[in-house]
């Protein structure tokens, strides 16, 4: 069953959600200012590991979640919730997302930048129809910071807040600048570390990110062909906040496996309206001939490539097109699968 929901529904899902993500964002810097006053130390807000020392859950991620999941509950009690605690706390970890309304929410992404006051960590609200993000609300407390869109609707950094007037996305846009003619050279490209950090094989997942990231950092051609000469690699901790400035188009490249549906659904949503690309991460057998294909949310694949203009003897699409097979060119295989779930390319 396809489901619909007119303009004005999702304009008033997108309102709602952003003032949902700002109220959000008033509980962690509540936690925040707990931490920094007189009486208060690090310890305060107590970090339970999941995995490792890397992938931490605190109070404050649990409490935004259950702040947001009755919020979400009470205006829309037929919509579906699937928010990143309460997906972990259980052993399945199967693609739950149907078709029908979904909000889809990760409470607190950048939990180990929040544990450390590092800015860059934020409350994501996506809901997903149809298997697609169609509304993505990102808010980055510290830094009062929002960044929006609804499908028709547009992208934008902030919102209605007196003091800082929203604005599109991507930043530049009289006219968008074209990629770089030599691209992954002259970009920046973003990426993360990830969760998983059995580093002692040639084939674990963080050995194979080094080498990617080694062969998009090094000089254009070298690595026997690989080298991509990119301006500058980027790690902000936040897979949410790597697709926003992907969509500000001050990052050029976001490539990353590993990462759940609410770490990616609100940047998607914003990504696709601000006239970005995703795809995914991993270089198909016919990466130098095949269509690029639409993202598929819950693949856990990842490559998104920053809105585009036109230039010479190129379209701001196949400029995005080229950019993504210099980046498979370069990058290795990675293997971050689910049970029961298939990646059907669109």
């Amino acid at each position: 069953m396809t489901y619909t929901l007119s303009k004005s529904e999702l304009e008033e899902i997108y309102n709602f959600a952003l003032d949902l993500g700002r109220r959000a964002g008033q509980i962690l810097i509540e936690g925040v200012d707990k931490r920094t006053g007189e009486a208060s130390g690090r310890g305060d807000n107590v970090e339970v590991e999941k995995v490792n020392a890397v992938d931490i859950v605190t109070q404050t991620d649990l409490d935004v979640e259950a702040f947001v999941k009755d919020e979400i509950t009470k205006k829309y009690p037929s919509h579906s919730f699937i928010g990143e605690e309460t997906y972990s706390s259980g052993s399945s970890k199967e693609y739950l997302i149907k078709d029908d309304p979904t909000w889809c929410v990760d409470p607190l992404d950048g939990t180990v930048n929040y544990t450390h006051l590092f800015p860059m960590f934020c409350v994501s609200i996506a809901l997903v129809l149809n298997g697609m993000p169609v509304v993505g609300v990102i808010y980055q407390p510290m830094l009062d910071t929002t960044y929006s869109a609804y499908t028709g609707g547009g992208a934008w950094q902030d919102d209605s807040h007196p003091l800082k007037p929203r604005r599109p996305l991507p930043y530049i846009t009289n006219p968008t600048s074209p990629l770089p003619p030599n691209a992954p050279s002259g970009c920046i490209f973003a990426c993360e570390w990830g969760k998983d950090r059995r580093g002692d094989t040639p084939t674990s997942a963080l050995s194979k990110k080094v080498t990617s990231f080694l062969n998009l950092a090094s000089e254009l051609n070298s690595r026997d062909g690989k080298g991509g000469m990119a301006h500058g690699i980027r790690s902000l901790g936040s897979a949410t906040l790597d697709l926003a400035y992907v969509a500000t188009g001050a990052f050029d490249i976001w490539w990353e496996g590993g990462c759940w549906e609410w770490d990616v659904a609100a940047g998607i949503c914003i990504l696709r309206e601000a006239g970005g690309l995703v795809t995914t991460a991993n270089p198909p057998a016919d990466w130098e001939t095949c269509r690029v294909p639409e993202v598929v949310l819950g693949g856990r694949l990842y490559l998104a490539i920053r809105p585009a203009g036109g230039g010479k003897g190129e379209s701001g699409r196949e400029g995005q097109e080229r950019v993504v097979r210099e980046v498979w060119k370069r990058v290795e295989t990675l293997e971050y699968g689910r049970p029961g779930f298939e990646v059907k390319m669109k």
